[in-house]
């Protein structure tokens, strides 16, 4: 099932990105790989990842304002938040927002791909 989930990965880690997108390509994932909110708003306005994995801290946009930018605009897109800061509040209120579901970093790669998984079969049902 998991050659089918088109996945969009953000962080402003490039070292994170790289070895979590091979990890996870390896695993069958299509991934995409955005440093910015800019970088992925472009890769969102020309494809569809089918789950969303976004860092709360980025450089150019918070994280939580840009989830709520890709609700607005794709409701039904899953978005699975990550906090690099230990915050659950950050994740609370992403929640809050329309994120599916949050990580704490660093993140088990078994533990982001079962909720990657998840995310995919819950948002399938709608």
């Amino acid at each position: 099932m998991t050659n089918e989930i088109r996945l969009l990965l953000v962080d402003d880690e490039k070292d994170f990105l790289e070895v979590t997108g091979k990890r996870l390509a390896r695993r069958g994932f299509a991934v995409k790989i955005a440093l910015t909110c800019g970088e992925a708003k472009a890769i969102l306005d020309h494809e569809w990842p089918e789950v969303v994995v976004l860092d709360v801290m980025l450089p150019d946009l918070n994280g939580i304002q840009f989830l709520k930018e890709i609700k607005q605009k794709w409701p039904l897109l899953p978005v699975i938040l990550l906090s690099g800061h230990a915050s659950v509040q950050s994740g609370i209120k992403g929640i809050e927002c329309g994120a599916y579901d949050y990580c704490l970093k660093p993140v088990d790669l078994e533990e982001l791909i079962e909720r990657v998984k998840i995310a995919y079969q819950e948002s399938r049902a709608v």
